[in-house]
């Protein structure tokens, strides 16, 4: 039995689900948002860009200037607006109130309320430029920009905050160890102050596509992927973590905490996944960054939270509308975008009004397709496919048991091609959700038979 303090949550998260179940367009899908770059000369006009967002689940745009075409553009949509001072902006910003009263005269007052802007970003990942003049002028920056939009009788409308990269931790793993980096505690301490007094979020960057890629093992992708994984336990706390995005953002959470800052709230500004990459860029292909950000709203729409904040889901901001093809480096910063300039979709992740109850992956009919263990998959990888899905909640493995309907055969190979395949119909058939650690395929053949 669940000690009895979590019994209020296990309630609070039932009604969440019926009031998702009942309104899944409406304003219970406010925490997916999307990051809209413009570094590339091929992007469709602006009008474009808001009649598609509003034919999408997206309730908030982040952008990382204040292009006034675009805000102009999401005018009247309902849609959320971030805008952004650029790290450039920041000197003048902190030295000079008036300054930063012109910039909110011009990037702010001109549009709203009719466009909904909820926030300003002031400098990214500034911490992470080691510039320590520039670093000392963030603080100063962000208060004189809250200051002009309380001049304009728009304080706790239009919220001040900047973005981290999740380099601002020194530690992250366990999540329960979180921590930030000692080089940067004071800086944070003095903006968490600030914040924390206008009521903004701490904004961060977790990428579990970086994770990946530093540790490429077939159970490290599921476990980046949301896909059927052995877990991870937090040594400290004991909680077993199932996914990279939940222990990362737990990291952050573990290390407010940890300095007395309990109250902020976090915010995901980007986190993606590319479907394309450089040869020795491991795991950026179209089938994980679908299954990725598509198993990522999934969680999101499930309201179900992180083990350290359940019951609610954290506004997230996925990255990125489109490819922006001008931005230097390796091939994936060319390959993030979920739509492409003509306006289609790159791949389905199930964002659409008219997919997002619909089955993305599923195929036509007379296509049935079956989820089943490849040849060669060890005792070991079998028996933790089987324990994963019979582990889930909601999930029934009772006709596995002696007795029951399907314990004949009773081979582990038998049952546990039951137990994926129960899985992946149960996650509405996406393909991706037929990985289990590189160990099932789909199939055209009922295993039943």
């Amino acid at each position: 039995m669940p000690p009895t303090f979590l019994l209020p949550l296990a309630a609070a998260f039932l009604l969440l689900l019926l009031l998702h179940l009942h309104f899944p367009f409406a304003s219970s899908q406010s925490y997916i948002g999307v990051n809209y770059g413009q570094v590339a000369d091929n992007l469709p006009p602006p009008a474009a860009t808001a009649k598609l967002l509003q034919s999408t689940a997206v309730q908030k745009v982040r952008l990382y200037g204040a292009d006034p075409a675009i805000i102009r553009a999401l005018a009247n949509t309902g849609i959320g607006i971030v805008i952004g001072a650029a790290n450039g902006d920041i000197p003048a910003l902190a030295s000079d109130p008036n300054s930063a009263g012109q910039w909110v005269n011009s990037n702010v007052l001109p549009f709203y309320p009719a466009s909904s802007i909820v926030l300003v970003t002031v400098g990214n990942e500034v911490l992470l430029s080691g510039d320590q003049n520039l670093i000392s002028q963030l603080l100063p920056a962000m208060q004189n920009v809250q200051n002009a939009l309380n001049s304009a009788s728009l304080g706790g409308k239009v919220k001040v905050s900047t973005v981290h990269s999740m380099s601002i931790l020194g530690r992250s793993d366990p999540p329960s160890s979180g921590s930030f980096d000692s080089s940067h505690l004071d800086a944070m301490k003095a903006l968490l102050q600030f914040q924390r007094g206008v009521g903004s979020p701490i904004a961060v960057n977790p990428y579990p596509f970086f994770a990946y890629q530093s540790d490429p093992r077939p159970e490290t992708l599921a476990f980046c992927l949301f896909q059927p994984n052995a877990g991870r336990v937090d040594s400290g706390s004991g909680i077993k973590y199932m996914n990279m995005f939940d222990a990362q953002v737990d990291a952050v959470r573990s290390a407010l905490n940890g300095i007395g800052f309990k109250d902020i709230d976090i915010m995901v500004a980007e986190t993606g996944w590319p479907y394309k990459g450089d040869p020795n860029e491991v795991g950026a292909s179209v089938e994980n960054a679908r299954a990725y950000n598509g198993n990522l709203i999934a969680h999101l729409r499930s309201m179900a939270g992180t083990p350290l904040m359940p019951g609610k889901s954290v506004d997230t901001y996925l990255f990125a509308l489109y490819d922006e093809d001008l931005k230097p480096g390796p091939s994936s910063e060319r390959s993030f975008g979920l739509f492409k300039p003509d306006l289609s979709m790159t791949y389905d992740v199930g964002l659409s009004k008219t997919s997002t109850t619909s089955q993305p992956g599923s195929p036509a009919a007379g296509q049935e397709r079956w989820c089943v263990p490849k040849a060669g998959a060890s005792d070991a990888q079998l028996q933790a496919s089987l324990d994963y899905v019979c582990g889930q909640q909601g999930i029934d493995c009772g006709p596995l048991q002696p007795g029951g309907a399907c314990f004949e055969p009773n081979t582990l190979a038998s049952h546990a091609a039951y137990a994926m395949n129960l899985y992946f119909q149960r996650s509405d058939k996406r393909p991706w959700n037929c990985d289990f650690s590189q160990t099932a395929a789909l199939s055209s053949n009922n295993p039943s038979k």
